[in-house]
């Protein structure tokens, strides 16, 4: 039986359509059984009505507080019964007690090279530090703010003359390679968070996951 996944998305969604792609494939050990957003605007929800799965909007300016809106949230992604939560664009903090629900089984994709750059504007700056290398991190989420232990990320040199525009083009064709990825090793029952380290296929993973060179 395929991996049922609930994605979470605020914005474009084109992390989820690479993961729908992905999907479509004969093969995929994985498929998408929700796609929700705290924004009713996010195009994400178009992609998952283009792909016949439910777009649902929990929109966290309804609640009195982030933990009355986590709870809903929670409510809403356990009626589909997902064995993982994938975090695709989705601009909120999440509060402790979410995290815990979902503890080894919620994972989130952050535009850099964890543990650098964590939180946002993660291309400027790369730049203005000097870097040599940037790229994306997957990574299972823990309650320290980008802070989880790395399942796998994708090192993209920088360039003579890039823009944080630039950069951010080249760093996004990555994420839509390594999230189905990691989503598929997760999946394949291949891929577990144990103590705050990852394991995939039994083997202890270095502190920066599997590293791929683009």
């Amino acid at each position: 039986m395929s991996c049922k996944v609930v994605v979470l998305i605020s914005g474009s969604g084109s992390n989820l359509q690479a993961l729908l792609d992905t999907t479509a494939q004969a093969d995929a050990p994985f498929s998408v059984c929700a796609v929700i957003s705290n924004k009713a605007e996010a195009y994400g929800l178009n992609r998952a009505t283009q792909a016949g799965i439910p777009g649902i909007v929990v929109d966290h300016r309804s609640f009195p507080n982030r933990g009355a809106f986590d709870q809903a949230l929670i409510k809403e992604i356990d009626q589909h019964k997902p064995s993982l939560v994938v975090l695709a664009g989705f601009m909120r903090i999440l509060t402790p007690e979410f995290v815990r629900h979902y503890g080894g089984r919620l994972i989130n994709i952050h535009p850099s090279l964890l543990p650098k750059y964590q939180g946002l504007n993660t291309h400027q700056r790369a730049l203005e530090a000097g870097d040599k290398t940037h790229g994306v991190t997957v990574h299972f989420v823990t309650e320290e703010l980008d802070g989880g232990p790395s399942i796998v990320q994708a090192i993209v040199p920088i360039k003579e003359g890039d823009t944080p525009a630039l950069l951010a083009k080249r760093v996004q064709r990555q994420e839509h390679t390594i999230y189905p990825m990691a989503v598929s090793w997760f999946a394949q029952q291949r891929l577990q968070m144990a103590d705050d380290r990852v394991l995939l296929d039994g083997e202890l993973l270095p502190h920066c996951g599997v590293q791929i060179s683009a």
